[in-house]
């Protein structure tokens, strides 16, 4: 028998979102997860906020809201809000209940400087490496680096000369035809005008410059999970250089191992990341020359070993970039793109841990 096409609106509910949610939401693997960070935070939360008037937005909620942008790839934090407004299973994760008013987008954009000046990315992104170094889930002694453009929120007609004589656009005034054919452009001449901290920048021989950034993570070999991001302006030597300091800053005393591609296989590099006690399993290059990657190294099963869990890192840059929307970002500025890589890179480690351990509500 046919059913009938009838719409009639239901003055009450009597199921709550949490029981709209299935049992076996990936979702309920990470709310757990995300509670016990929030929860470290706490004092930290409290400290960002004066003692006297009127109640904010908790923090906890923004958070955990901004987690769905990255974890769904909402591309704007006004969409954000308005899946917040009838999705039911983001207001459960948030923790809104069914009546509860939905803020405005701009709260986000009030609350930026806030969130920057506490540095609460970075915050977040150690608490859930702690919380994966309590699960057991990280390696203490192998561990490999790399680094990815991050493509910057700015064109190529941006880049202009920093002094001289003010073009005169062509064409269309909101877009100007440029022809900067035959055009020397150096970042120590030129400068967006978009986003001035971005750099021209070609991440390899044969590809095409662009405007952005260079965001590194170091991840441990045993499950591939991020234990140190940042981001740095775009040069040659920037991601040797991330790669020393995030070196440094590994826990313990004793001796690692740190894989890296053929960037990394230098003189200099080999032998400063030698001083810091670690030993470099990165890849020998040997197109035009020696290797500064000899056999008392080589001769080693783990070297071997290195090299292949050295890829896992590379599944972190293609979650970031697609998933998390970092393959062009959304903000201007390094201060803003580095808190936004830092606070992906989180994400990341938690959708991890939760295939990881299972864990439900």
């Amino acid at each position: 028998m046919r059913g009938h096409d009838l719409k009639q609106d239901d003055l009450f509910s009597y199921v709550s979102p949490e029981q709209r949610v299935p049992r076996n939401h990936p979702l309920r693997r990470l709310r757990p997860l995300v509670d016990q960070v929030l929860g470290a935070l706490s004092v930290r939360f409290s400290r960002m906020y004066a003692r006297v008037g009127r109640p904010s937005i908790a923090p906890e909620k923004l958070l955990r809201a901004l987690l769905l942008q990255g974890l769904y790839s909402i591309r704007s934090e006004r969409l954000l809000v308005e899946q917040l407004d009838y999705n039911l299973l983001f207001r459960w994760f948030v923790g809104l209940s069914m009546d509860d008013p939905v803020w405005d987008a701009t709260v986000y954009s009030k609350n930026r400087e806030r969130l920057l000046q506490a540095d609460i990315a970075q915050a977040f992104f150690e608490q859930v490496v702690e919380l994966a170094r309590r699960h057991n889930l990280l390696s203490d002694e192998h561990f490999t680096v790399d680094g990815t453009l991050v493509e910057a929120w700015a064109g190529q007609k941006s880049f202009k000369k920093k002094k001289g004589a003010p073009e005169v656009p062509s064409g269309d005034p909101g877009n100007p035809s440029v022809d900067f054919r035959g055009e020397p452009r150096r970042n120590d001449t030129h400068q967006s005008t978009t986003d001035p901290d971005a750099r021209l920048f070609r991440k390899a021989q044969g590809q095409e410059a662009k405007l952005g950034y260079l965001g590194h993570l170091l991840a441990e070999n045993r499950n591939g999970l991020a234990v140190n991001a940042r981001l740095t302006l775009a040069t040659g030597t920037a991601e040797r250089e991330a790669a020393l300091e995030m070196a440094e800053e590994i826990p313990g005393v004793h001796r690692v191992t740190l894989g890296g591609d053929k960037n990394f296989d230098t003189q200099d590099f080999v032998r400063q990341i030698r001083w810091r006690r670690v030993t470099p399993h990165v890849a020998q290059n040997n197109t035009n020359r020696s290797s500064a990657i000899d056999a008392r190294t080589t001769r080693h099963p783990g070297y071997a070993l290195s090299q292949q869990k050295r890829k896992r890192v590379e599944e972190i840059f293609g979650w970031v970039k697609t998933i998390g929307l970092m393959r062009k970002v959304r903000h201007r500025g390094r201060e803003r793109v580095s808190w936004m890589f830092t606070w992906t890179a989180a994400i990341y480690n938690l959708v991890r841990m939760g295939n990881l351990l299972g864990a439900t509500a």
